[in-house]
């Protein structure tokens, strides 16, 4: 599936991303091992890379029943695959994780990729990194704040003075080693609360929307406030990214995209519910409703696909898309077809419609 996705395109980013669940095949009952997900992941990322689409990312969580810990270690791994492709963490748990060392591994992801490596950083949906790295929860929203400000002034200088409340001084330290871009670009992931979107734009970072479900239009405020903080803090309208991710399945027609995707986002729900405590499962009528032409979760025909994409498209005016497909034990081979699908007859559409 080598393609030249129009090299140089000005249309809408498209990639994808793998959270790296490992969860059993709801058709088999196994589950592949840790090593074989790494794997079906670095496969991914190459396919995604030869058939032209934009970013590949992974996830950070530290559980047993995920696969990918160590983000910037995985994309080293994929950037010597690869050739084009943009690299992400999606999404970095910036509360737990010492900027310094973040700054210094995404900047050699860097120098290894040959200037490929962004940084989508989130809050975390789980909190097993606060006790595994000594970090108390009461300072959840502190420990980001300042983490995120910290970042972003190692990204802007090769040294650095500063004094915080959470770790260590700095004394005209050298931040090495410094990447091949100008900056690493960053992203902020927000899964719904209007502070988190505000601050993105006062810092000048992109917003990474999750949108996983419902009508997409009651995320329009959120991008609205983060244009409008961008704006008042003074950055240029060009520096104002918003992506948009969300979970996406694609066959030949609409029905049968739903028939096959429903017991891989059915099992996903219910290990995840079931990790936070709730033991209720999704039943076939409540994934009908979820998946409508007017709700965020992309399941249907490549035409569907479209359709769901060009709409936030008009809400949002964004300038990128990941997909999410590898979910609920789903096996490698439906996810290479899902991306061929994205490819060729997804993308060529939505970059032409999206060109400005």
């Amino acid at each position: 599936m080598e393609v030249d996705a129009t090299a140089g395109h000005s249309g809408m980013e498209i990639g994808i991303y793998s959270l790296a669940d490992l969860g059993p095949d709801p058709q088999t009952g196994k589950t592949i091992s840790t090593r074989r997900r790494l794997e079906d992941i670095i496969e991914a990322a190459k396919m995604a890379d030869q058939a032209g689409l934009d970013v590949f990312g992974v996830g950070e969580h530290h559980r047993l029943d995920y696969a990918v810990s160590a983000p910037p270690i995985v994309l080293s791994a994929i950037s010597q695959v690869t050739n084009r492709i943009k690299l992400t963490s999606a999404t970095t748990v910036l509360n737990t994780v010492d900027p310094v060392r973040l700054f210094e591994d995404f900047a050699t992801l860097d120098l290894l990729s040959n200037g490929r490596a962004e940084i989508i950083a989130g809050r975390g949906a789980f909190t097993e990194s606060f006790p595994l790295f000594g970090y108390d929860l009461e300072n959840y929203d502190a420990l980001f704040e300042e983490n995120i400000e910290l970042f972003l002034k190692l990204n802007a200088h090769e040294k650095v003075s500063w004094n915080g409340r959470f770790r260590s001084a700095l004394h005209d330290a050298e931040i090495a080693p410094r990447p091949i871009q100008k900056n690493i670009p960053l992203w902020v992931g927000v899964g719904g609360t209007s502070e988190s979107a505000a601050r993105a734009g006062r810092l000048g970072a992109g917003l990474a929307l999750a949108i996983l479900g419902g009508d997409p239009i009651r995320f329009k405020p959120l991008v609205d406030q983060y244009r409008q903080a961008a704006n008042e803090a003074g950055h240029p309208r060009e520096d104002m990214k918003v992506g948009v991710t969300g979970h996406v399945y694609i066959s030949e027609t609409t029905q049968r995209a739903r028939d096959e995707f429903y017991p891989y986002h059915s099992n996903y729900w219910g290990y995840l519910n079931h990790q936070v405590g709730i033991s209720t499962k999704m039943s076939r009528a409540d994934f009908e409703l979820i998946s409508g032409a007017e709700t965020a979760l992309f399941v249907g025909s490549s035409q569907q696909i479209i359709e769901k994409i060009l709409r936030q498209y008009e809400l949002f005016g964004h300038q990128r898309f990941i997909a999410q497909m590898d979910i609920g034990g789903m096996p490698f081979k439906k996810v290479a077809e899902n991306i061929e699908r994205l490819a060729t007859e997804v993308v060529p559409v939505v970059r032409r419609e999206t060109r400005i």
